[in-house]
């Protein structure tokens, strides 16, 4: 018995030890990222965009070390592209994405119209960062930061926003493109991002161009129900197996119960659930006067 105890305990410390050498690990691999101070510095070659009339100049930033200039333009270009899709939300999130973008952690890629290119097309913002004539004004840019989700070391994309005069041309593919692979030469195991429920065109653009998948962490996957009072999805690619596990979603089987008062049990069982999107079978029985008791059983997709 006490041998047997010995080797329990021995089995205990030597788990515990690989999940702090685990730790340690996944924590040195984001200290590393973090303090590349040009991760394009990897890719040479996509320092210059040129294409569909487009000659771009790609430079990378800090948060913490933003000019005043180029505050203003992310300030402009975010309220811009953003502030339609978040609605009555706005106000509170701008002050949020304020603190945000000029935090230690936060590292951009800036996007430079050439000056060699078609300078007639003059960016409409007002304050707009402009910097020597050999990289010209900005017209977008990536926000991004090396952290831990689940316990996962990945990139997670806090923006992607270009001026709308620059959509269409193959420019967010491209720098989501470079994204992914400054993650992985980082050695994270996926890109995670935020996008609105409301903002169909970028949905489109992640999920149905770029191959994202909504993600485990998505609060749509956590709680259907709860998910649909929240105005965003998650989502994510992954670069390896263990990610894979816990960021992308895996199909479970969900039943609960809940009693319905009165007649409006045909407009909830119907109408309100066929918008959550799930598979569903109701088991309906009487639990007293116009009252009706819903078994759903539901396989989320």
């Amino acid at each position: 018995m006490e041998t047997s105890g010995r080797n329990c305990q021995r089995e205990k410390n030597t788990s515990r030890k690989e999940i702090l050498e685990k730790k340690r690990a996944i924590e040195s691999i984001i200290k590393a990222a973090s303090s590349v101070k040009d991760n394009l510095s990897y890719f040479p070659h996509l320092r210059h965009y040129q294409t569909n009339g487009l000659f771009m100049h790609l430079e990378s930033g800090c948060g913490s070390k933003l000019s005043l200039g180029t505050k203003q333009y992310i300030q402009n270009l975010l309220k811009l592209n953003m502030e339609t899709f978040y609605g009555p939300e706005w106000p509170a999130e701008e002050k949020i994405k304020r603190r945000e973008m000029i935090s230690e952690e936060a590292r951009y890629i800036f996007l430079h119209e050439n000056s060699n290119g078609d300078t007639n097309k003059v960016s409409e913002l007002k304050d707009r960062e402009k910097t020597c004539s050999c990289k010209g004004p900005i017209v977008g840019f990536v926000h991004y930061r090396f952290i831990l989700e689940e316990e996962v070391p990945v990139v997670y994309v806090y923006e992607l926003q270009l001026e709308p005069r620059v959509h269409g041309k193959g420019l967010g593919k491209f720098l989501m493109q470079l994204i992914e692979l400054i993650a992985c030469k980082n050695k994270m195991g996926a890109v995670v991002l935020t996008v609105q429920k409301s903002n169909l065109l970028a949905i489109d653009f992640y999920i149905g161009k770029l191959r994202y998948k909504i993600s485990a962490i998505s609060p749509s996957r956590v709680n259907p129900l709860l998910g649909l009072e929240k105005s965003y999805k998650i989502l994510c690619k992954t670069f390896d197996r263990e990610a894979q596990a816990v960021l992308e979603y895996v199909s479970h089987e969900y039943c609960f119960f809940c009693v319905i008062r009165g007649a409006g049990w045909r407009e909830f069982g119907f109408s309100y659930l066929t918008r959550l999107g799930l598979e569903f079978l109701l088991n309906f029985q009487p639990v007293g006067l116009g009252d009706l008791s819903l078994l759903i059983h539901f396989t989320r997709p």
